[in-house]
């Protein structure tokens, strides 16, 4: 059997949701490098990037139809769309449809915010992991 390597393997890619000097809020996108390595022996090798600081984690589930108006994050948290489809719309107009095995960090907590809707057809879960600033 001959193992082809995946350009994607080795990196992650998320969302990022952050704030200007100004107090308004924008999308990034982030790049985690991983590496190969013996993570969990006696486990096979698998991709594993650099340890982030989290201690904590909860759940987030919002109802079909759910709107949360312009608001700051309450924490600086990464979120895990578990199930559904959200849209997220920054205060400088930009709007990221997001589906299942999407990952945003919100770091504007302390601007206007973002504006989050359940745009899907059934409840949307997230789940959450709190995260010190970094």
């Amino acid at each position: 059997m001959t193992k082809t390597a995946s350009p994607n393997l080795n990196r992650v890619t998320y969302h990022r949701i952050y704030t200007d000097a100004q107090g308004d809020s924008h999308f990034d996108t982030v790049t985690v490098e991983q590496s190969l390595a013996p993570a969990a022996p006696p486990a096979a090798p698998f991709y594993v990037s650099e340890d982030g600081p989290a201690s904590k984690y909860r759940f987030y589930t919002f109802e079909p139809g759910w709107i949360g108006e312009l608001h700051p994050a309450p924490a600086r948290q990464f979120l895990a769309l578990l199930s559904g489809e959200v849209e997220m719309e920054t205060t400088d107009g930009t709007v990221r449809r997001l589906g299942p095995g999407d990952l945003v960090l919100l770091e504007d907590t302390s601007s206007r915010g973002h504006v989050t809707r359940n745009v899907g057809d059934g409840y949307a879960a997230f789940l959450v992991v709190p995260t010190p600033t970094a």
